[in-house]
């Protein structure tokens, strides 16, 4: 298992707490134009998957509540989660698949607005990802899923055996004599779990993806208009098909891998339909990682043309992240299917308190700056979101003002306290409740488990405040009155 090369601990701090005067002088507090919307402030709650959705993707009363007790506090913008643009079982992941996930959306979008006041824009993230399975036991892989064939015969030396006699051998194998039989997929396959990849062209329905995605991506977004969202936010990040078409790593020889700009193609693709199928003054952007942190991996140089690419072609506005692959990722327990944040990626994109020599704050700022230093330099003003271990207005404001970006989107800090922008904006910044960033809360996403925050779950419950199935854990923030 991959670890930080070395044990220190950080303290997040509040820093200087501004005045009510001060912070209405900052530029985190001040408008921006944001395509065909205007954002009242410079502060952006990221995608977060709070596993509250039903089994078939639809919004749920506590789906509802989780997006509410955000907008209470007021951000420029929420962006709500990852939701799958396929009508396929994801567990409860929100879906914006089919016709049907529209109501459910726009009750979502409602409650934002009002819980708001209306101060607050609302994007959804829209994704597409690959099958992956959970981690086999070795005789349910050899018995029930391994695809017996001539290769495995010869190696074996049982050529013309029947199938059955071959499981049997194979079964009887020690570890390291079954790895010299099995392919490398294979192998893997075993040891982590089944993960389809954009490289598996012996796949059709992988190889038709170019020709697939388009036309889904730009369904999904037109279904966000019609529930009412201001705009989308195209997932080409982390571990999923599209940061995967633009990885380094993408070797797929049909016109969609290789060189930089094969590797771009679809991700432009994708984005020219969803623009041809959505009003203009409906926003349209990514969010796409500014380095891959995975050796091989597409790194900042990549991230650069990338960020450019996007400029050049109309989007909206750019929101970088780092890492989260699962090329990387720590072999998953049998049973349980790979995680792409428990490796060194992972570590980058989510660092914890307990980090290595740079700390886990601003760990993505260098790179962000390069990216938006790049755009400006080739004469465009897209706004550039960053985001990863961003807690205290103090950081947040000389993001801004050293150029890093033009918005500061906070995460685990926002789940931590949903009213801290606005707390600080009120000169009220010493009642923030401070992340301690233990990753708690990603510690109940890798399981799937409905996310919370560990200071919540400090806190004495009272009646009637929504609880976790267990009703040990609140299920959205404790209120707080200006």
């Amino acid at each position: 298992m991959w670890r930080p090369p070395e044990r220190v601990q950080f303290k997040p701090t509040l820093g200087r707490v501004p005045s009510c005067e001060e912070a209405a002088r900052s530029s985190l507090f001040s408008a921006i134009r944001m395509g065909g919307v205007t954002l009242e402030q410079r502060t952006w709650v990221p995608a977060m998957v709070p596993w509250r959705a039903t089994d078939d993707g639809f919004v749920t009363d506590d789906v509802i509540e989780w997006y509410r007790r955000f907008a209470e506090g007021r951000p420029g913008a929420i962006v709500v989660e990852a939701t799958g643009i396929r009508d396929i079982p994801s567990g409860p992941l929100l879906r914006i698949g089919s016709d049907a996930n529209i109501p459910g959306l726009a009750r979502l979008v409602k409650a934002v607005r009002e819980a708001s006041q209306g101060h607050t824009r609302l994007l959804i993230q829209v994704i597409d990802f690959l099958t992956i399975r959970r981690r086999p036991q070795k005789e349910k892989f050899i018995q029930r899923l391994l695809k017996i064939t001539n290769d495995h015969r010869a190696a074996l030396g049982m050529l013309g055996a029947e199938e059955t006699t071959v499981r049997d051998r194979l079964l009887a194998l020690s570890a390291e004599e079954l790895a010299k039989v099995l392919s490398a997929a294979e192998r893997e396959a075993l040891d982590f779990g089944y993960r389809e990849k954009v490289t598996d062209m012996n796949l059709p329905h992988v190889r038709e993806l170019p020709a697939v995605l388009p036309d889904l991506f730009a369904a999904a977004a037109s279904r966000a208009v019609s529930a009412g969202f201001d705009g989308v936010e195209l997932h080409y990040a982390h571990a999923y098909t599209m940061a995967s078409f633009l990885s380094r790593t993408n070797t797929r020889d049909d016109g969609y891998g290789g060189r930089i700009e094969n590797r771009l193609r679809l991700p432009l693709e994708v984005f020219e339909r969803v623009r041809a199928n959505t009003p203009t003054e409906f926003v349209v952007g990514c969010r796409f990682l500014a380095d891959e942190c995975i050796p091989g991996g597409s790194n900042v140089d990549d991230a650069v043309q990338f960020g450019v690419a996007f400029a050049r072609a109309g989007m909206d506005f750019l929101s970088t992240s780092r890492g989260g692959k699962f090329d990387d990722a720590k072999q998953p327990t049998i049973g349980w299917a790979a995680y792409p944040y428990t490796g060194r990626s992972g570590y980058e994109c989510m660092p914890q308190y307990i980090s290595d020599a740079k700390g886990p704050f601003g760990r993505n700022m260098a790179a962000t700056f390069a990216v938006r230093k790049a755009i400006r330099e080739a004469q465009f003003e897209t706004p550039i979101v960053c985001t990863g271990g961003v807690h205290n207005f103090e950081m947040a404001e000389n993001m801004l003002a050293s150029g890093v970006c033009d918005i500061a989107g906070s995460a685990r800090q926002s789940l931590a306290d949903p009213d801290w922008f606005r707390k600080t904006q009120l000169g009220r910044g010493g009642e923030v409740r401070l992340c301690e960033f233990t990753n708690y809360c990603e510690g109940l996403d890798q399981k799937h488990k409905t996310v919370t925050c560990q200071l919540w779950d400090k806190l004495e419950i009272a009646q009637g405040v929504r609880t976790s199935t267990d009703a040990k854990r609140r299920l959205v923030a404790p209120p707080w009155t200006p």
